[in-house]
């Protein structure tokens, strides 16, 4: 992970989820050294037992876990722009259409494991070429020199070594033009400098679910949601919160300045 926690303070977020998982271990072992048998009056009862079995399987899976509020978990404020990614719970992925190439993925598999921490924004319903659009605005705003990417990154670094963008765009796929994105979306990569071009999606309006629905994103506003390099979302902002969001990376990144 780039430019970790103090580790006194990364211990003892894990620690809190940590004490719940033993909790729940335990309170498992107990259910079944008490379960009844088969036609017995006593003991669990199985639907509470089917319950705790489930919600077992989740633990198992990681995506019961929700992490509280710390300097790598914001303040639910913004909570209700995106409101099927809670903030310190596992980033639910959902289908999107990649916009370079029209290829059907599953938007929490495009990243990978490099240790970067992710924005994802989820566009406003403007065309994104519009001035007017707060995509168009935010990614503007990244390209500065005041913007957490410029900030955060250090030099010589590929410019998503750090915080990688991508963009999930409410048009189809064939409404967009690649050309056209924003270059902070196209980003220049590597020892020869080449192109990166899957930083933009856009909902599988085709066979869906529309991830915007499925998600429960603001159309009219959109959202940011950042994540974190162990894929659990760590804020969401408005599109044009720019200075919080810097602020927010601000809490435990370096500045290379």
């Amino acid at each position: 992970m780039n430019q970790l926690l103090p580790v006194a303070a990364h211990i003892a977020l894990r620690q809190v989820v940590a004490q719940e998982l033993i909790d729940f271990d335990r309170e498992w072992a107990k259910m079944f050294s008490d379960r009844a048998a088969e036609g017995g009056n006593a003991g669990v009862d199985p639907k509470e037992f089917q319950a705790h079995f489930v919600k077992q399987g989740r633990f198992t899976a990681g995506v019961a876990t929700h992490y509280k509020l710390s300097l790598i978990c914001g303040e639910p404020t913004f909570q209700h722009l995106a409101t099927g990614f809670p903030i310190g719970m596992r980033f639910h992925s959902a289908p999107v259409i990649r916009l370079v190439d029209a290829k059907p993925v599953q938007l929490g598999h495009a990243a990978g494991a490099d240790g970067a921490w992710r924005i994802y924004a989820f566009a406003d319903l403007r065309n994104p070429r519009d001035p007017a659009s707060r995509t168009h605005s935010l990614c503007t705003f990244l390209e500065t020199e005041e913007s957490p990417i410029k900030r955060y990154t250090p030099r010589g670094a590929d410019v998503d070594s750090v915080i990688d963008v991508r963009a999930i765009f409410q048009q189809g796929h064939r409404d967009l033009k690649v050309e056209e994105l924003p270059s902070i979306l196209l980003p220049r990569k590597g020892r020869f400098g080449l192109i990166d071009y899957e930083k933009a999606f856009s909902p599988d309006l085709k066979k869906g679910p529309d991830i915007f629905d499925l998600r429960g994103i603001d159309r009219e506003k959109g959202a940011i949601v950042v994540v974190r390099p162990d894929q659990y979302v760590s804020n969401v902002l408005p599109l044009d919160a720019h200075d919080e969001l810097t602020a927010f990376f601000g809490r435990f990144l370096l500045d290379r300045r």
